[in-house]
């Protein structure tokens, strides 16, 4: 059951929070920045208003997913922390001594509440109305790029994560004190995950009756990851069951297993738009929804800054029907071509290869057609045929018998000159030098909000997991701008 509205408990103890959390507080800026009560309009169907037990606060509950993000820590963590952390009881709306939920509440809280919300839109819609009310966004171009996320179970087996998360665990421990070698339970040297199992359940007892060990904060972080893991691995049995990742290429020769976050930026390095895909998508063809979106949330778009994914024939048509600037450098190897089934094929233009409808990456191109002659050249791509005779999509694409498989798209079709041209001009260099912006603002989601890395499975966890992020960053943002940073 849930309150008909959110109401806050004030004590003879709440004037503490003057005194020891500062008005420059990041916390204490936030809460003046962001009105959380959206959270819980969006959210108040989702509750039974007059049967069950009383509900802990929606509110309270988003918060301390943003604190999550915000401070890259486990469920465990940021519930303990906030036993003790006076700015985080006073962000949470918390009386100085009020108790903490229990963390496994954050989990049905995802599951049950944010389900079949399109939290990623909204929470990127709500901080850019923000910055358009604060008179932070001036222009009208947006920077756009993918980062990928390696899922959950990648690149480690059962055994391989459980070694890993114990290593970790014992040289928090040996930086503490070395000579607790001596009473640590014999490493498990083979790859039974039976033994493995049994050496972890053994460490985690032994670290767990010293109980001042687990009061070092950086051990009981390390501690609590391993457990995650291990109650994760014993209720599936494997960390690789993730039926949404696929693969992604960062090169020809380098991949990932994941997924792809694709993201506009404004020159101010503000996210104003987003969408989360698996990892084999290809970036250009996420463009036509990136531009609606920023539309959606106010931005006036006039330009569309990116790299040589976005430079296809359908990308620079709709920018033409619409006044829009690409500025992109162009690849003839983006061209869309003339053939019927160019919609269903993508360019990975980090691998310099397209990629066939049933995710399968060419193994080689080359061009063919003479210059300055009657029709176009072309660049063919060959792919592997061995796949091709198992694909459950050959039915129409790939004849019996065939001894190759291969897809040819045309080279600097009449759209392409004319961005060729557009290419050559001082306006086009001028404002493709503000493409670093995306760049740097996607290292940021990775290694400040810790975005490299699913937290869970499936891709509405990840689009979950890239809200409440972007939602954050771009929180940050705005207040790092109101207070004079660039």
């Amino acid at each position: 059951m849930l309150a008909q509205q959110e109401t806050f408990q004030f004590t003879d103890y709440s004037g503490l929070y003057d005194k020891v959390v500062p008005k420059k507080h990041l916390l204490r800026q936030i809460n003046d920045l962001v009105d959380f009560s959206f959270v819980y309009k969006e959210l108040v169907s989702k509750y039974c208003k007059d049967n069950g037990r009383k509900a802990e606060s929606p509110i309270r509950l988003f918060k301390y997913l943003f604190l999550k993000v915000i401070y890259d820590s486990s469920d465990v963590d940021v519930v303990e922390r906030s036993m003790y952390d006076m700015s985080f009881k006073y962000f949470l709306g918390m009386s100085p001594e009020e108790g903490v939920i229990n963390p496994s509440t954050l989990t049905k809280f995802r599951k049950l509440r944010l389900k079949d919300i399109d939290l990623l839109d909204m929470l990127i819609s709500k901080t850019v109305s923000i910055a358009i009310e604060k008179g932070i966004i001036k222009s009208n171009t947006i920077i756009v790029d993918a980062t990928h996320s390696g899922s959950r179970s990648n690149p480690y087996t059962p055994i391989q994560i459980l070694k890993l998360r114990s290593k970790q665990l014992r040289k928090s421990l040996y930086e503490n004190d070395e000579s607790i070698k001596d009473i640590l339970p014999a490493k498990n040297e083979d790859d039974s995950l039976e033994h493995e199992l049994a050496y972890t359940k053994a460490l985690v007892d032994k670290v767990s009756e010293d109980k001042l060990l687990v009061n070092i904060p950086m051990i009981q972080e390390r501690l609590n990851m391993l457990m995650e893991t291990l109650e994760d691995i014993q209720d599936r049995y494997t960390t690789s069951k993730d039926k949404d990742a696929r693969i992604g290429h960062k090169s020809a020769e380098n991949q990932f297993f994941g997924y792809k976050s694709h993201i506009a930026i404004t020159p101010e390095r503000l996210i104003v738009a987003a969408t989360v895909t698996s990892g084999e998508k290809g970036d250009g063809k996420q463009l036509p929804d990136l531009i609606d979106k920023a539309k959606e949330n106010g931005i006036e778009v006039d330009a569309v800054v990116g790299d040589a994914a976005y430079s296809g024939d359908s990308n620079l048509k709709k920018a033409k029907n619409e006044d829009i600037k690409i500025v992109a450098r162009l690849s003839p190897c983006i061209s869309q071509g003339f053939r019927s089934e160019s919609d269903k094929w993508d360019y990975n233009k980090d691998a310099g290869m397209f990629v066939c409808p049933a995710g399968h990456m060419a193994t080689r191109k080359a061009k063919q057609g003479k210059k300055n002659v009657q029709g176009n050249q072309v660049y063919t791509y060959y792919f592997d045929v061995e796949k091709c005779k198992a694909c459950a999509l050959r039915e129409g694409c790939y004849k019996a018998g065939a001894k190759s498989k291969t897809y040819s798209v045309t080279i600097k079709t009449a759209t392409q000159q004319a961005q060729l041209a557009f290419q050559q001009t001082e306006e086009f260099k001028k404002a493709y030098r503000e493409r670093y912006k995306i760049e740097a603002k996607n290292a940021e989601l990775k290694n400040v909000f810790g975005y490299d890395r699913a937290e869970s499975y499936g891709i509405d966890a990840m689009r979950m997991q890239g809200a409440v992020t972007m939602f954050a960053a771009n929180v940050k943002c705005i207040i790092k701008i109101m207070n004079g940073g660039k």
